[in-house]
């Protein structure tokens, strides 16, 4: 009976239970990723919002790649959490995260272009 409340069920309508520990593991992940997400919506916010002596060109990029940084976090967060809950559940591999590298990409090109904006 449980069993048929619980969402999404593409998930929990799959293999048998695993150990709680991993499935909350998995959910300490899932909300790592939300901190992150809301870390970088933050730095959005705050690249947009400070007075800083750069070109408007270099806020309003670095605020675009910060706020997409962002939603690929919240999008990998969940997406994330619901392959690895349901390759736990069928005693399969772990899926891999192929969004980390764009990510770290990212943070990395909004530092540079800070950082050159700046030592202009």
């Amino acid at each position: 009976m449980e069993r048929d409340r619980r969402r999404p069920r593409w998930v929990y309508e799959h293999g048998t239970e695993p150990d709680p520990r991993f499935s909350l593991a998995n959910e300490r992940t899932y909300l790592a990723w939300i901190r992150t997400a809301l870390a970088l919506l933050a730095g959005a916010v705050a690249l947009h919002a400070l007075e800083l002596d750069v070109p408007a060109m270099v806020v309003t990029l670095g605020t675009i790649l910060l706020a997409i940084g962002a939603v690929t976090c919240a999008v990998q967060a969940w997406v994330g959490w619901a392959r690895t809950e349901r390759a736990l559940r069928e005693a399969r591999p772990l899926p891999s995260k192929g969004s980390q590298v764009a990510l770290a990409i990212g943070v990395v090109a909004v530092a540079v272009v800070v950082l050159v904006a700046e030592l202009d």
